[in-house]
């Protein structure tokens, strides 16, 4: 199987239970907590490698112990870690709050997720896609496209969060996959239907394959050219949808790897993201 570079953050994560989001000032008592390597680059790396891609990881850890734990982590998943530096400072976490109907809120600290340096950055030989978030400095996403495409790779990108991504970065890259509300954050309006958004999102990124994943609605998607095409979600019991998003993109890259059309991939995504869902973690 060809191979994916994921170049992404690593957030060592806190997930606590609670019936619901806290107000401003108070203490609310929670249900139970997890600690996991997290991370929206992290997280799509070992869904991908679970899947059968074979996979490396570019990024940063900080010298501590959740850094050592995440780096042995995704070496544990079969993930290339040689592309993995550290620094001094603090490893990045993050803080999620997983409410009783499944939906989450979370807060992020980069720490030296910040610190990737894009001059390092290295495509392995056989790599055909890169995949990348928006949560590494913008001079790291600014540089991939080129990276990617001067080792005749695809350069795929998760907007994720959406917040700053230049115009002109969208036109290079080979696939978009954004949520409803990243996908209304690129175009500047929510007053649109998913149609409308993938059409308005491939003018903006003309080279691209579009995915716009809906929650409960399923996804749109269209090739470029080619009209746009709806699948509805898959109907689970929603234990939590924290990750979901990640599972989706990281599922997604790896069959296309294995040479699954657009469609076949968009489905099976959909079917990983549906398990993930469901289960208890």
């Amino acid at each position: 199987m060809s191979g994916l570079l994921v170049v992404g953050a690593l957030h060592w994560d806190v997930v606590v239970d609670a019936p619901r989001l806290p107000r401003v000032d108070e203490t609310l008592r929670g249900a139970g907590v997890r600690y996991r390597l997290g991370g929206k680059g992290g997280n799509q790396a070992i869904a991908a490698a679970a899947a059968g891609a074979r996979v490396a990881f570019a990024g940063r850890i900080g010298a501590d112990d959740p850094g050592q734990r995440m780096r042995a982590d995704l070496a544990a998943a079969g993930i290339d870690v040689s592309g993995l530096s550290a620094g001094p400072g603090a490893s990045g976490m993050s803080v999620a709050i997983t409410q009783g109907d499944g939906s989450y809120g979370a807060v992020i600290v980069s720490g030296e997720n910040r610190a990737v340096d894009p001059g390092a950055l290295r495509v392995p030989p056989g790599c055909h896609i890169v995949l990348t978030q928006n949560e590494l400095a913008p001079e790291v996403l600014a540089a991939l496209p080129r990276l990617a495409h001067a080792a005749r790779a695809r350069f795929w990108l998760n907007a994720a969060p959406a917040d700053g991504i230049p115009r002109a970065l969208l036109r290079e890259v080979d696939g978009l996959i954004v949520n409803r509300l990243e996908a209304g954050d690129l175009l500047g309006t929510e007053a649109l239907s998913p149609s409308e958004m993938v059409e308005a999102l491939s003018d903006l990124a003309p080279r691209a394959t579009v995915v716009v994943t809906l929650g409960g609605e399923g996804v749109a998607w269209a090739e470029p050219g080619a009209e746009v095409r709806r699948v509805p979600a898959r109907k689970v019991d929603v234990r939590s949808t924290h990750g979901a998003g990640d599972m989706f993109a990281g599922s997604l890259a790896a069959a296309l790897l294995r040479g699954d059309t657009v469609a076949e991939a968009v489905d099976f995504a959909q079917a990983r993201a549906a398990e993930l869902i469901a289960s208890d973690r």
